[in-house]
């Protein structure tokens, strides 16, 4: 037998689905704070992995982790899209494709 250690957070049924396999796992219940710094570990990991492959399935990882930090830093789906719909509003989207190269600033 071979045992592969991976030391990160996995989603909710892995375990389940490792079982079913025939194969064995251990786990275990984060506290809070690591909670926390398990999210953003697996978010750098998401992000690096849609780096590499550009893929949709990689895209949704990443929604459905922002969604988990966003709850699990006490905030709701609905005050996301707030905040997110209003920095649009006032600062506008990335739909344009602008490339800012520079600013000259005026000096007074």
């Amino acid at each position: 037998m071979a045992t592969k250690i991976y030391n990160k957070l996995v989603r909710d049924l892995i375990p389940d689905i490792i079982e079913k396999s025939g194969n064995e796992c251990r786990t275990r219940i984060l506290s809070d704070e690591e909670y926390l710094k398990m999210l953003d570990a697996k978010l750098d990991e998401e992000l690096l992995e849609y780096h590499q492959d550009q893929s949709i399935e990689e895209l949704a990882d990443l929604l459905e982790l922002i969604q988990s930090a966003t709850i699990a830093r006490g905030y709701t789906l609905e005050e996301l899209e707030s905040v997110r719909a209003e920095k649009a509003k006032k600062r506008g989207g990335f739909e344009k494709k602008i490339f800012l190269i520079d600013v000259t600033e005026q000096i007074n």
